[in-house]
């Protein structure tokens, strides 16, 4: 089982693909980090040994500190600073309606939910 940066990889997946579990890493952060650590981008994640592991394990600790829990955290920081400082996107985070100026007469179901019952009169 490789846990990397607190978060179980898929067995089954390729580990330069395997890599992108954990958040900020994306596939050319992952090949750049199995480049590094010279561990084969055809290899599986079931595949690869503790010693591997560790190696990928330091090479995100020394050149990648912001992933995972650490990229949540100031994501949530940066959203909470909006918000108490009233700004437009902080108060759009706010009432849950979409932030960068997208159609909401229509559209942005997601950010809305779903729809509500009209209630009708007799």
């Amino acid at each position: 089982m490789a846990r990397i940066s607190g978060v179980t990889l898929r067995r089954d997946k390729r580990v330069e693909y395997g890599l992108t579990g954990v958040k900020g890493i994306g596939v050319n952060t992952s090949r750049i980090i199995l480049g590094k650590a010279k561990v084969d981008l055809d290899k599986r994640v079931k595949d690869l040994g503790d010693d591997e592991i560790a190696t990928i394990q330091k090479i995100i600790d020394l050149e990648f500190p912001v992933v995972e829990g650490e990229l949540n955290k100031r994501v949530h920081e940066a959203i909470k600073r909006l918000r108490d400082i009233h700004s437009y996107r902080g108060l759009r985070h706010h009432q849950g309606l979409p932030v960068r100026g997208q159609n909401t007469k229509n559209n942005a179901r997601t950010r809305k939910g779903p729809r509500r019952q009209a209630i009708k009169k007799k």
